[in-house]
């Protein structure tokens, strides 16, 4: 897994190298030392996941719809990195599809990124949608800790009318781990999870204005 995820972060550097991408982040320090975890971001776009990609040194994949996964090169890094895909309409294929996942990240220490919005808007602006409770049964499941990270200006890259270069940034907030959240219910993770997340691009956005 090292050296297909090397392959796929060096397939994202060349990218951003050739059309003026750039992500700075935030908060490396902060992810879990051992073991798996999911990772909970805002959804802004196509650029979303090779951001990510950019700044996590240790190998993690990404969780997708089915429905999108099987356009050309999405597929591809997809197998490449080990990915998952989820009919959104199926909830018992999500269930099962979490139950492998959560196994995974027990017993192999594998790190996901899974988008609690379930989509994005094209043109985002940075605007958080509500966050799905459903999205946080798998951490439930695993018993992992969660990493809410928050995504800024990458919906430029791929999902708006800018040209030209683009700066994105991600933050890696605290994670929350097993003991904190283990008698919630989703519902209100995923409020605890989209308000920590909101609270730092707002606190991004209103530095740089």
């Amino acid at each position: 897994m090292e050296e297909r995820y090397a392959m796929a972060q060096e397939m994202v550097e060349k990218m951003n190298k050739s059309s003026g991408y750039k992500t700075i982040a935030f908060g490396q320090e902060k992810l879990p030392k051992e073991g798996g975890y999911v990772m909970y971001p805002n959804h802004q776009g196509k650029y979303d996941v090779p951001g990510i990609f950019t700044a996590h040194d240790k190998p993690c994949s990404f969780v997708m719809d089915e429905k999108k996964s099987h356009i050309i090169l999405v597929n591809e890094f997809l197998l490449l990195v080990g990915g998952k895909r989820l009919m959104m309409d199926n909830l018992r294929q999500t269930l099962s599809i979490f139950k492998e996942m959560a196994k995974e990240i027990t017993e192999e220490g594998r790190k996901f990124i899974l988008f609690p919005e379930g989509g994005y808007k094209e043109d985002n602006r940075n605007i958080v949608e509500p966050f799905k409770a459903g999205s946080f049964k798998l951490a439930q499941m695993s018993k992992c800790p969660i990493v809410p990270v928050a995504l800024i200006d990458s919906y430029k890259v791929y999902n708006s009318p800018h040209k030209g270069p683009v700066t994105t940034y991600i933050y890696y907030l605290d994670p929350i781990y097993y003991d904190d959240y283990k008698g919630m219910k989703t519902v209100d993770i995923a409020l605890m999870v989209e308000q920590r997340i909101k609270k730092k691009i707002d606190e991004h956005l209103k530095e740089r204005s």
